[in-house]
């Protein structure tokens, strides 16, 4: 029986409508009665998932979320801070001085926002505060306080010249945080101890629920570790190559409810026949 089920949003649990479909909805409400726990794991701001939070009822008594792709575990009834790693303000100058460098655009947040030191804004950075649904300013590096706490930073830019920077990395930054690739056109940076992985595998400790009990869904580069460490990782139909090559389990797309799909087969329908 699967105790925890975390599920990644854009891609996944939402429709390119970025939508919740209705027989998504039905499919986590029943499982919720069946005592298992949804866990919504998103590479978004904690402001970003509130209003899911609240439609979908993950809210109650013992309810959890994942931001910043595992930068925060965050209990969803009282808002307590289960977990947090941040970034600090020498990492928001030297990840600058590298965008500066590679000619790309970079955005930054704290526990309000999403800010960018770029006059020129990006669409994607105003399409990150979009989808969000947080604000979104302009700040110079030179007049951000320097005790500041920042869960994520993220290079933006049109997927082929975000690849073209990939490429130009130095292969340093790799030790010294955990860089996904969420979007062709994003790309995360957050404290090297922070991934999805690790962020499900804490709470599932803490939880005391086991990792072969344990359930991810996913499509995306930033869902590769909880895929990986999941006793069963589910890749959508819509997934990328590498997150269908470490799941255990593929599902429809996510504008077919892969995720309903996914927990009537693996979670819901065994426990109906257990029950016969």
């Amino acid at each position: 029986m699967y105790k925890l089920i975390a599920i990644d949003m854009d891609g996944t649990l939402l429709n390119d409508r970025h939508e919740v479909p209705e027989d998504v909805k039905y499919t986590l409400s029943e499982a919720k009665k069946q005592g298992i726990k949804i866990v919504l794991c998103s590479g978004r701001p904690i402001g970003g998932i509130r209003s899911y939070i609240k439609a979908l009822n993950l809210n109650q008594e013992g309810d959890f979320a994942i931001a910043y792709n595992g930068a925060l575990v965050q209990d969803t009834h009282t808002n307590e801070v289960v977990a947090e790693l941040s970034l600090g303000h020498a990492d928001l100058v030297k990840l600058y001085e590298l965008s500066m460098e590679l000619k790309t655009p970079m955005h930054f947040f704290d526990t309000k926002g999403v800010y960018t030191p770029n006059a020129d804004i990006s669409d994607y950075t105003v399409l990150e505060a979009y989808l969000s649904e947080i604000p979104l300013g302009y700040r110079q590096v030179s007049d951000i306080p320097t005790n500041i706490s920042i869960p994520k930073i993220m290079f933006v830019n049109h997927p082929d010249k975000l690849n073209r920077t990939i490429e130009e990395l130095p292969k340093s930054l790799n030790k010294q945080y955990t860089i996904v690739q969420s979007a062709p056109y994003f790309l995360e940076f957050v404290h090297p101890s922070a991934s999805k992985g690790n962020a499900v595998k804490m709470l599932a400790e803490q939880l005391g629920i086991k990792q072969e009990e344990t359930m991810t869904i996913g499509d995306n580069g930033n869902d590769l570790s909880m895929i990986e460490y999941a006793g069963c990782g589910v890749a959508m139909g819509n997934a990328i190559p590498e997150v269908k090559a470490a799941a255990d389990f593929q599902t429809r797309s996510n504008n077919e409810s892969g995720v309903a799909y996914a927990i009537k087969k693996l979670a819901l329908e065994p426990l109906n026949e257990n029950a016969k």
